[in-house]
């Protein structure tokens, strides 16, 4: 991809799934790589081995840069202190991937606000949080930034007892818009990936059961789940100047699980 070669990235949730597969592409790429993780210092160890392996073969020699950058991106003073920690690392920062999230599972009328406001507080309220500092340092720096936001095909399929996840999805997807329109003029870019059912550790309760497995992949069109290598390919090209005329835009990959797969007989007049 045009224009990653010696950037500088920040992916939040880089220690495994689709935050991981997104640090090893964007390190294949040539960036230098920022890899939050908020307990498993071991897995982002992890990610940050795998990276350098696959961009550069010998690790102790790697032209890429990277960092492992503790946070909680449900606390504003970590995120603060991570943006602070990257730039004075690297540099500079160029690329923020919004990745990190959790869900809960529970009936809407039983969920806890407590539970509730974990769910936002991680996947919309600290996304917004990490922009706000990245854009802060964009403007600084004087020089166009990009961020991608890990959203989700439940952004606008509602996932009934996930209500709080739903909502924060939902919310990335005006978060997204917003920010590009607001900032566009000062060329920083802010666009989205959804992905659908994805292959990732998250998903284990289904993606290691054959029987659910199937279930699941009978709802998709194109007969399979996604990979976590799938979803990081698209976000190094909206990460890349081959994308710089793309802003405010969520690009869905979920094999057409948006196209209404119920449909794909007709059933109806």
């Amino acid at each position: 991809m045009k224009g990653l070669k010696g950037k500088n990235a920040l992916i939040t949730g880089a220690s495994s799934g689709i935050g991981q597969a997104i640090a090893i592409r964007l390190a294949q790429e040539g960036c230098n790589i920022a890899i939050n993780y908020r307990k498993s210092s071991e897995a982002a160890e992890d990610t940050e081995e795998l990276a350098l392996q696959k961009a550069c073969g010998d690790v102790e020699n790697c032209g890429v840069k990277s960092l492992l950058v503790q946070g909680d991106v449900s606390s504003e003073q970590d995120i603060v202190e991570m943006v602070e920690t990257v730039v004075e690392k690297f540099g500079s920062l160029d690329i923020l991937i919004n990745n990190a999230g959790i869900q809960t599972e529970c009936a809407s009328h039983e969920i806890k606000a407590e539970e509730f406001d974990r769910v936002i507080n991680v996947n919309l309220r600290g996304a917004y949080l990490c922009a706000r500092e990245a854009i802060k340092q964009f403007l600084a720096q004087n020089h166009p930034g990009t961020i991608i936001n890990i959203s989700s095909v439940h952004e606008i399929i509602p996932r009934p007892m996930y209500v709080s996840y739903s909502i924060s999805k939902g919310g990335m997807e005006n978060m997204t818009k917003t920010l590009a329109l607001e900032y566009a003029k000062q060329r920083i870019r802010v666009n989205a990936i959804a992905p659908g059912a994805t292959i990732t550790p998250i998903n284990e309760d289904w993606t290691k059961d054959p029987e659910k497995k199937a279930i699941v992949e009978s709802h998709i069109p194109m007969g399979r789940a996604g990979t976590s290598e799938e979803m990081a390919a698209a976000v190094a090209f909206l990460a890349s100047d081959e994308a710089t005329y793309i802003t405010g835009q969520t690009l869905f990959i979920d094999g057409g699980l948006t196209l209404y797969a119920d449909f794909r007989e007709t059933w109806s007049a």
